[in-house]
């Protein structure tokens, strides 16, 4: 059996971006048999414009980011929190994602399974943009998993010089965290 694909988001586009190693240490330590692939593209997703939203008019980088997540068997988004909310290349991506103006294309994220999760440097940050995320999810229509919350609050003392993740309550909730994508899609593909 072919592992599910799961396309990794980090909301950041900080090189060093704790949310970005975060999904590298998804990467690691997946308990799962999901095949988590990172997403790079989303510096290139330009500005929602309705004009250009149809198939025939997206810019292509739109175009494969819609491919990838409809390929996809599940989602996987780290966000970090700006300005008590989601960053704004993150919601402008799933803007993009959340239409079908011709009513005979689909939506590449109805129904989709999605795990949230961020860290921050802050006791808090992360909390609120999760919970701003989970509610553009819900009238999207997508199928969010909603325990374990995954907020790694103070992550410069959960990852190492390298970037990566060194602190096991974390990791613990992180495969938490993904057994239950797991069991979503699982569900979604009619396996129990």
């Amino acid at each position: 059996m072919t592992a599910p694909k799961i396309l990794a988001i980090s909301g950041s586009l900080r090189a060093a971006s704790h949310n970005t190693q975060l999904l590298r240490a998804a990467q690691k330590f997946n308990p799962s048999r999901l095949d988590i692939e990172l997403y790079e593209g989303l510096r290139e997703i330009p500005p929602y414009d309705q004009d250009l939203d149809t198939p025939e008019n997206r810019p292509a980088a739109v175009t494969d980011l819609r491919r990838q997540v409809a390929e996809a068997a599940g989602l996987l988004i780290a966000t970090p929190e700006f300005n008590y909310s989601i960053p704004g290349v993150l919601k402008n991506a799933l803007d993009w994602l959340s239409t079908d103006w011709t009513q005979n294309e689909g939506l590449p994220l109805h129904r989709k399974p999605v795990a949230i999760l961020g860290a921050a440097p802050t006791n808090f940050g992360t909390v609120r943009a999760q919970l701003a995320l989970r509610q553009v999810f819900v009238w999207i229509n997508s199928d969010v998993v909603v325990k374990p919350e995954v907020h790694v609050f103070r992550s410069q003392e959960r990852f190492d010089a390298d970037g990566n993740l060194t602190d096991q309550v974390t990791i613990d909730l992180l495969q938490g965290l993904l057994t239950e994508l797991q069991r979503k899609i699982d569900a979604a593909e009619g396996r129990s």
